[in-house]
């Protein structure tokens, strides 16, 4: 397989470190509010990823931490009258919630910030043993111009970094560019006791710490949003590798952006979605399918009629099964395209391990999944119950890759019997060819919530949802 690596600009062929194991770490949420859009692409994309290894036959451990100390966490948490760890605690049973229904499959384990202290404290300490970091008035700075390598994943020089927007001008810095690892208390601010006083890590050391922590000092892929290549990532591999003295992450793996009507995400805009706004009035796997079919590198516009059209093409998926798992029960003698459907899937299929093989493009892979149940639906009447059942198990087997598929509640659900008594009923008016009585109770099963279909293997009933 080959992925992208923003670090050498180049897709690059990948084989983890360790045989049969893939060290993963993505950035997670700061958890001071509901996850965004934003944060759900990089949930989606990577949790694809992870996927498509463990199909791959690898074991993933994979690592996502919730950021629960921070300056936004300790506005809202003043604000609010509570402690940041309260805040903290509603929010990430929140971003489960979300997380869950859009089917990201839970960490191997998400650390988080605050119960990772004492080690980020060792650390530190460490860099500036070394003296790669310095102490002020019970700050502790990173020497940015110490490391050499400073700005490779981001692919500028020193200067051009100095002049960027984001770097904090601070007049106990030696240098603007020197990053925090320790910041020092302030009224107000939840503390930890540290070598240089009480005060809170920075935000950059926190990810550090725990990539190694349960990875290892070099890992395989650390990704996240395009946004945290610089500063937070470029600052990570510098602490990192200035601590070890080796290389932090082989991989590094990042998603684009997602604007909103083709204009960035902004709640000053209004066009701010949260993720639990979106789920709650469409289908969460077509949020999911949406993000899906672009390349993850690529940016992303967000609209609603885009969310829409996601969610109709995720019902043909959804009826495309549904449909296969009724012609399995009503089975046919005709086999005429059993050939035919079995050898186009097998072709689409290939397709679609192809583009996934592809620095992960799943924007070419989901085209072959509808091209797939195009197939299925041109052909699947005239087949047999082996091939329906092939044509249904694959299907299934590349949507659980995508994380699609996975909502689907079997439609052997309970009927009623006099709903099943009302059916047979319309059926044997129709075999009277008394076409008016069959409509009347077709007319009275839809005003009790069911519509019934006449196929070639039979009657189908489905409650109307």
């Amino acid at each position: 397989m080959k992925l992208y690596n923003t670090l050498t600009m180049t897709k690059e062929e990948f084989e983890p470190l360790e045989q049969g194991k893939v060290k993963m770490y993505v950035c997670g949420p700061t958890v001071y509010d509901f996850i965004h859009i934003g944060n759900a692409r990089p949930l989606i994309v990577f949790d694809t990823l992870r996927r498509y290894f463990e199909y791959k036959g690898y074991e993933v451990v994979y690592i996502q931490n919730f950021t629960d100390i921070e300056d936004k966490m300790i506005n809202r948490a003043n604000k609010e009258g509570i402690t940041v760890f309260e805040l903290a605690e509603r929010f990430i049973k929140e971003y489960y919630k979300d997380a869950d229904r859009l089917n990201v499959k839970r960490a191997t384990k998400n650390p988080r910030a605050t119960e990772e202290i004492p080690d980020m404290i060792v650390l530190i300490q460490k860099l500036i043993d070394k003296g790669y970091a310095y102490v002020v008035d019970g700050d502790v700075y990173f020497r940015t111009r110490k490391f050499a390598e400073y700005g490779k994943l981001s692919h500028k020089n020193i200067e051009e970094l100095i002049s960027g927007a984001r770097v904090d001008p601070n007049e106990k810095k030696e240098d603007p560019l020197d990053f925090a690892l320790w910041k020092a208390k302030k009224e107000g601010e939840p503390a930890w006791s540290s070598p240089w006083g009480e005060g809170r890590p920075g935000w950059h050391i926190e990810c550090s710490v725990m990539a190694m922590k349960y990875l290892g000092e070099t890992i395989d892929i650390h990704a996240g949003g395009q946004d945290l290549i610089f500063p937070h990532h470029e600052n990570e591999i510098a602490q990192s590798e200035a601590a070890t003295g080796k290389p932090f992450a082989r991989f590094w793996i990042h998603n684009g952006y997602v604007n909103i009507n083709n204009e960035k995400m902004s709640k000053s805009l209004g066009n701010f979605f949260t993720v639990r706004e979106i789920i709650e009035k469409y289908h969460p796997e077509a949020l999911r399918l949406f993000m899906l079919q672009a390349h993850y590198r690529k940016p992303l516009n967000f609209s609603l009629d885009l969310i829409e059209q996601a969610e109709v093409a995720l019902k043909r998926i959804y009826t495309c099964y549904e449909n296969l798992e009724f012609l399995i029960q009503n089975e046919t003698s005709s086999s005429e395209n059993n050939d035919k459907l079995k050898t186009v899937i097998e072709q689409l299929k290939a397709k679609f391990i192809e583009a996934m093989e592809d620095d992960l493009n799943t924007a070419e892979a989901t085209g072959y999944l509808f091209e797939m149940v195009r197939e299925i639906n041109t052909h699947a009447n005239f087949c047999s119950k082996e091939t329906l059942t092939f044509a249904k198990d694959v299907l299934k087997e590349l949507c659980s890759i995508l994380g699609i598929l996975e909502q689907y509640s079997s439609k052997e659900e309970y009927v009623p019997q006099e709903i099943l008594d009302m059916v047979e009923k319309r059926n044997q008016a129709r075999k009277l060819k008394n076409f008016a009585e069959a409509d009347r109770i077709r007319d009275e099963l839809k005003s009790l919530g069911y519509i019934v279909l006449d196929t070639p293997q039979g009657t189908k009933i489905e409650r109307i949802k």
